[in-house]
């Protein structure tokens, strides 16, 4: 069984996001994906709507998601391939090379983003509505 790990907040579900997990899914049999916890998030000053329980519920609800773990720090993810068993380690290409040290442990893959949608324009849009 071929395993594959990614990363994120999943604030704000968006096709981006699918696409992104279901493009995961398709280089593997299983998908981890580690969720930003709120502690995370606070250190990395990201405010998520909402919070890591009902992201995570929304998380598990999709059928390209296999299993959600809480991420704690920049400096775990050594660890979780190593306590998961994954063969690929998947990110979006905003985060090109920056995962590169993961080789040594797996295969590093960075997909093409969803053009046209993002978390960040969508709190973009959304504060232009309310003006």
């Amino acid at each position: 069984m071929k395993k594959v790990i990614t990363y994120g907040t999943y604030d704000l579900l968006h096709v981006g996001h699918i696409n992104l997990l279901r493009r995961a899914r398709e280089l593997g049999d299983y998908l981890v994906v580690v969720l930003s916890s709120d502690e995370f998030n606070a250190i990395k000053n990201k405010k998520a709507y909402h919070s890591y329980e009902d992201r995570k519920i929304i998380l598990e609800s999709i059928k390209y998601v296999d299993k959600v773990i809480p991420e704690f720090t920049w400096e775990q993810k050594i660890q979780d391939v190593q306590d998961n068993d994954i063969d690929i380690f998947v990110m979006g290409d905003d985060w090109e090379g920056k995962f590169d040290f993961l080789k040594d442990y797996c295969e590093v893959v960075y997909l093409p983003r969803t053009e046209g949608i993002s978390t960040s324009k969508i709190k973009e849009d959304l504060n232009l509505g309310a003006r």
